[in-house]
């Protein structure tokens, strides 16, 4: 293991050093999924991006995930050189409920062991994505006498039980248990923002000096600035027409229900003309024989309010067109009731398209009101309508918050976020050290 003194060190190996072992826990939802489905967003990417980031630096990843179907590889080497994924067996090898998934963490942690011991592998930090794999972390940490552990929540189970609207939205006890419980045991917390260090010391009684504030990063090789003239006519929008975008998850906590509403709206007064408009919903699958309940209340409501010439529910996309549908939009909302950050925000900026979003959590941290986007109360339809509109009637503006937008992406470069992330684990290694 590489290490250097100081909180500002970064990773570089010495030339006969052996290379920085992680072991990135990422229990319930796998990063080679493909982005907006039920369990699957900004986590996936996170995990996907930064260990190929880490790799590149020349530390080695392998990112242990739950197996959900027993037909797809048990080693994987999507994310290139020095960085794998390992999809282990534990419980039924299929999609399940998260809730569900609490029940095998015992046997996919006995699964890693046994992976570990096979490959004669010794870690040196075990980093953990939400808190099923905080309390997977623990265990493991404690099978190899002590890895240190760095864990990052994503979500907080208070935070969402904040904002839900009824029993069906909130987050179970075991879940607050379990995540204060992490909050303790862990070596060092990651924290997207300023705002979610607060939460985590006034909700979970988290020692301020043990958390570090690392937002996540952008790929700028994937995410860069493409003409509309070229992205338009790949995803099957007329170049005339102007497109409102949503990516995410099809759930309510995404606000979605706001988005429709505004939109309802603007076409009720006529604030804006709409002729020539059209709002792109990304993630779900509204095509399926049983209709996920919030995606069932949504095409409903569409339909309802008079959208249906307006929306377009197109499903989950690949990663890889993406950037098209980025592209083509003059804007991205974003009206959710809470985002620890909200990387779909910062791969629109990336892409120099303005984001509308909640002023809530880590989006009221990454958009720049005004700046690069505007934010809007959060369930406020009328106040989003009409920042809508706003983007909508002034080019020049919209022009002025691209560029904008652009220039505040490049300072989240992966590149540069993972080495942040290399120096906390460098910091609990060392420290690790001086206790041994």
């Amino acid at each position: 293991m590489a290490l250097q003194n100081g909180s500002e060190s970064t990773y570089l190996p010495a030339s006969d050093a052996p290379p920085l072992r992680v072991a990135m826990i990422s229990y319930h939802t796998c990063p080679l999924a493909m982005l907006g489905g039920k369990k699957t967003g900004g986590m996936n990417v996170y995990v996907r991006d930064l260990s190929r980031a880490l790799a590149k630096m020349g530390v080695v990843v392998d990112v242990f995930t739950r197996s959900q179907d027993d037909c797809a590889p048990r080693v994987v080497h999507d994310l290139g050189p020095g960085a794998r994924v390992m999809h282990i067996p534990a419980g039924p090898e299929r999609p399940i409920a998260v809730n569900e998934t609490e029940r095998y963490v015992d046997e996919f942690v006995a699964n890693i062991l046994d992976f570990a011991a096979r490959e004669g592998l010794r870690y040196d930090v075990i980093h953990s994505h939400y808190w099923l794999s905080g309390i997977a972390a623990e265990s493991l940490s404690k099978a190899w006498g002590g890895t240190p552990i760095v864990q990052m929540f994503h979500t907080l189970g208070h935070m969402k039980n904040q904002i839900a609207r009824d029993l069906s939205e909130r987050a179970p006890q075991s879940r607050l248990d379990g995540e204060a419980h992490v909050v303790q045991i862990a070596d060092r917390l990651i924290a997207a923002t300023p705002a979610e260090v607060d939460q985590l010391v006034r909700l979970y009684d988290a020692e301020r000096e043990k958390i570090a504030i690392v937002p996540p990063g952008v790929d700028l090789a994937h995410f860069h600035p493409i003409a509309q003239e070229k992205a338009k006519p790949l995803i099957g929008i007329p170049l005339q027409r102007k497109n409102i975008l949503f990516a995410g998850r099809i759930e309510p906590l995404k606000g979605i229900d706001t988005l429709l509403e505004a939109m309802a709206l603007l076409k009720a007064r006529r604030i804006t003309d709409l002729s020539d408009t059209c709002v792109t919903i990304i993630g779900g699958n509204p095509w399926a024989e049983t209709l996920d309940e919030e995606m069932e209340r949504l095409q409903r409501m569409s339909l309802e309010l008079g959208l249906d010439d307006l929306v377009a529910f197109a499903g989950a996309r690949d990663q890889q067109v993406l950037p098209y549908y980025y592209a083509a939009a003059e804007m991205v909302v974003m009206p959710s009731h809470y985002e620890s950050f909200g990387m779909v925000a910062l791969e629109a900026m990336a892409m120099g398209t303005p984001v509308i979003a909640s002023e809530v959590g880590g989006l009221a941290y990454v958009v720049r009101d005004g700046y690069n986007g505007f934010l809007a109360p959060r369930g406020d339809a009328q106040a989003l309508a009409r920042r809508i509109a706003d983007l909508l009637n002034d080019q020049p503006l919209r022009q002025q918050m691209s560029r904008n937008a652009t220039h505040y992406a490049r300072d989240y470069d992966w590149s540069i976020i993972a080495e942040r992330i290399a120096a906390v684990y460098n910091e609990v290694g060392a420290r690790q050290l001086a206790l041994a």
